[in-house]
């Protein structure tokens, strides 16, 4: 499994790319940082978060991209420039097929250290420890884009496990509700009335359209 994560960001977007399946050791294919200028119009700096994100798509064909999920902080311009750059990257590769899957803050830092309370130090030193790396990838949006690559890695089996339980549980209410439907009795054909019971004993009458019988 090939996984490119992405720490979205205008100013910068950490990108990461890491390989292999869970249970076994993962290898770094590759890690960097798309830069846009704060000086720039915003329009153009989308772009170019674009056109960064498209390349690494082009050079490295993930299977899969993993995408921080936003959440509300008090800097509202901040968690706007971050949920821009989240829905360009999500465009990226929605537009190639791509599955995409978000994961939170606290999602991340638990699967990569055990800990969702755990602060980017901490992050930057079990990545490196994990993909065996020298040095910790810098800045930390390139070490949090891979942390973000190695727990979806992780967490894919679960999540794939959940989906398909959750699917089968669907078709076979589905199927439930449809054989109950078509079940003998199940329904009544409109329009005919119910059979009237037995006639009772000789000498008892019976009213009839407010008549006696």
């Amino acid at each position: 499994m090939r996984v490119l994560g992405i720490d979205p960001g205008l100013t910068r977007c950490g990108v990461g790319v890491v390989e292999g399946v869970a249970g076994r050791p993962l290898t770094m294919i590759g890690v960097g940082v798309v830069r846009t200028s704060s000086d720039a119009e915003l329009g153009d700096r989308l772009v170019a978060v674009e056109r960064g994100i498209e390349q690494w798509l082009d050079e490295h064909s993930p299977g899969f991209v993993a995408v921080e999920r936003v959440f509300a902080q008090h800097n509202v311009r901040t968690v706007m420039g971050t949920a821009q750059a989240s829905a360009v990257a999500m465009l990226c590769a929605a537009r190639r097929g791509i599955p995409v899957a978000l994961h939170t803050p606290s999602e991340v830092k638990a699967a990569v250290t055990g800990s969702g309370r755990a602060d980017k130090d901490q992050v930057g030193a079990m990545v490196t420890r994990l993909l065996r790396l020298d040095t910790p990838p810098k800045p930390a949006d390139a070490a949090d884009a891979l942390a973000l690559a190695i727990c979806h890695i992780w967490r894919a089996p679960a999540q794939n496990r959940l989906q398909r339980a959750v699917a089968a549980h669907r078709t076979s209410g589905a199927s439930r509700t449809s054989g109950a439907a078509g079940a003998p009795g199940a329904s009544r054909t409109p329009g005919v009335s119910r059979t009237p019971g037995p006639p009772g004993p000789p000498g008892t009458s019976r009213t009839l359209k407010g008549r006696t019988a």
